[in-house]
């Protein structure tokens, strides 16, 4: 980081600017949001193939359409989130903040 670029929400100094930590707060839900979103689909993408490989009961079916919405739900959100936040830093960068 050079000294005139301002610092990334997730750095400490961010803390000083109230908006810039609560967006940082942000990132760091989004991203685990993100990351739990992206897990359930590959539970749910593995489960699919156990169950075609076995037979498809409905333990299996019921995992993997729960992993699929509950995946969903945490996903859509996050992706659009992401990129706010990131819109959010660009604008900053480019005004000097």
């Amino acid at each position: 980081m050079t000294p005139t670029e301002p610092p990334h929400p997730t750095e400490p100094n961010s803390a000083a600017d109230p908006v810039r930590a609560r967006r940082a707060l942000v990132a760091k839900w989004n991203a685990i949001a993100t990351k739990i979103g992206y897990a359930l689909f590959a539970v749910a993408i593995v489960m699919f193939f156990v169950a075609l490989a076995t037979d498809f009961s409905s333990g299996k079916v019921t995992i993997i359409t729960t992993s699929m919405i509950i995946g969903s739900v945490l996903l859509a959100p996050a992706i659009v989130v992401g990129y706010a936040v990131k819109a959010a830093e660009k604008d900053d960068v480019a005004r000097g903040l």
